[in-house]
């Protein structure tokens, strides 16, 4: 991954990288407008948090988050959109502190660590760098920047995806041409693990008779690659069981596009 992913500004729709992203939210004409036409009964505030892979920096997340959530309330936001596969454990480590999704126990029975039930005003100041795992056994490991803190009006979402990544175009490791759609899990750290449909059906043909290849459809086709696991916008793409995320698409779209 030589050039860096760039991602949509919710607000006005152009795109930047992440470091351009964080820089152009300070400025924006769009977000601006959208901040001052907030409002509401109560006010509250916001943090600005930058969430990316530990190792795969390509994979990144800018979100805002209302200061009363819980950090159960952004582990299951992590989840939806970027981890969640078998329901393994989760944690965060903030400032020496471990916050698990379910407390361990030492041997007499006392809390080892401390619940995920904290609001993030008790634990986020702008400057502050958490940590993340998901999944102690195949480990997605996460880093959350908290870059600023702003006061608002109080609205109903209590976590807002600002900005994020686009997709990041790999090509099928057989041909070097196709935009690759399956990643073979057992193969992931080697050299040719990704896979699209054109390579995959010459893979199976290969030893068929004409007749008996005539009558393979795509879904005959995967069904010979039943362990093999979709391509997607996520740094746990290819591990464990993960298919990428039921509720948010790959491909993050801003409010107000730009005009082509």
């Amino acid at each position: 991954m030589a050039e860096r992913t760039r991602g949509f500004c919710k607000y006005c729709g152009k795109d930047y990288t992440k470091s351009g992203m964080i820089r152009h939210f300070m400025s924006c004409g769009e977000r601006k407008k959208y901040l001052e036409a907030e409002h509401g009964t109560k006010s509250c505030g916001y943090f600005l948090v930058v969430i990316s892979d530990k190792y795969q920096k390509d994979y990144w997340l800018i979100v805002e988050i209302n200061e009363n959530a819980r950090l159960k309330e952004l582990d299951q936001f992590i989840r939806d959109i970027w981890v969640e596969c078998c329901g393994h454990l989760s944690e965060f480590a903030i400032q020496g502190v471990r916050y698990e999704s379910e407390p361990s126990e030492d041997f007499w029975g006392r809390t080892v660590h401390k619940s995920m039930n904290v609001r993030l005003k008790n634990v986020f100041a702008p400057g502050v760098i958490a940590e993340y795992m998901y999944d102690y056994g195949s480990t997605t490991s996460l880093t959350l920047e908290v870059k600023s803190y702003r006061a608002g009006a109080e609205g109903k979402e209590k976590i807002t995806i600002l900005s994020r990544n686009n997709p990041i175009k790999i090509l099928c490791s057989q041909c070097e041409k196709n935009t690759a759609e399956w990643v073979n899990p057992l193969a992931f750290y080697d050299q040719n693990p990704f896979w699209c449909m054109e390579c995959m059906r010459k893979e199976v043909m290969k030893d068929m008779e004409p007749d008996e290849a005539a009558e393979m459809d795509d879904d005959d086709i995967l069904d010979c690659f039943e362990i093999w696991l979709p391509v997607c916008n996520s740094p746990r793409m290819g591990v464990c069981g993960y298919t990428g995320s039921s509720k948010y698409p790959d491909q993050f779209l801003p409010d107000k596009p730009q005009k082509t």
